[in-house]
């Protein structure tokens, strides 16, 4: 286990498929119009962040976390979506990665894998455990953080907005991966 610094943040990860670059206030506008799309949503535990009020909240929160990226395809430089890590504990060498969303575009096939697995490459230099938090009904992001070896530990709830909304916690080791 290294004990060197770890950025949340880093100026970028790459492979052949996805670049992550940090979150900035520049990319509001343009990730709005990603996020625009009902359907991205419709299993989210908040179905909102389609309309601008929402995205913005959930917008302010990945910038002012520190650890958001924009999600780019690597052969175009298209938006794809989000992403960020949270929750960093190194008293637990721990990391969460979620408040991810991708178009309808990058459904399906190896786009949300290739960004996780930047991701969870990364914090693995740095944590033991990752862990990621899905809706209890977003059986999408469920069924893609299994795909990735993660195993379902908890029900759990969240609060949002004054509201407890189902989750269920995931937990990938890295001696899994």
């Amino acid at each position: 286990m290294t004990t060197a610094h770890f950025n949340l943040q880093p100026d970028f990860l790459e492979n052949e498929i996805t670049k992550l670059i940090p979150l900035e206030e520049k990319h509001f506008e343009a990730l709005f119009e990603a996020a625009s799309d009902p359907l991205i949503w419709e299993q989210h535990p908040s179905k909102d962040r389609y309309h601008r009020e929402g995205f913005t909240a959930f917008f302010e929160a990945g910038i002012n976390s520190k650890g958001a990226f924009l999600i780019l395809d690597k052969q175009t430089n298209e938006i794809m979506g989000t992403t960020r890590f949270y929750d960093y504990d190194p008293e637990k060498s721990s990391v969460g990665i979620g408040y991810t969303f991708i178009t309808r575009k990058y459904w399906g096939g190896p786009y949300n894998a290739s960004n996780k697995k930047l991701l969870i490459d990364y914090a693995f230099q740095y944590v033991d455990t990752i862990l990621f938090h899905v809706g209890a009904e977003n059986f999408r992001s469920q069924k893609a953080v299994q795909k990735l070896g993660a195993i379902k530990i908890r029900d759990m709830f969240i609060t949002a907005n004054g509201v407890d909304l189902p989750y269920i916690e995931y937990e990938l080791k890295k001696h899994q991966s």
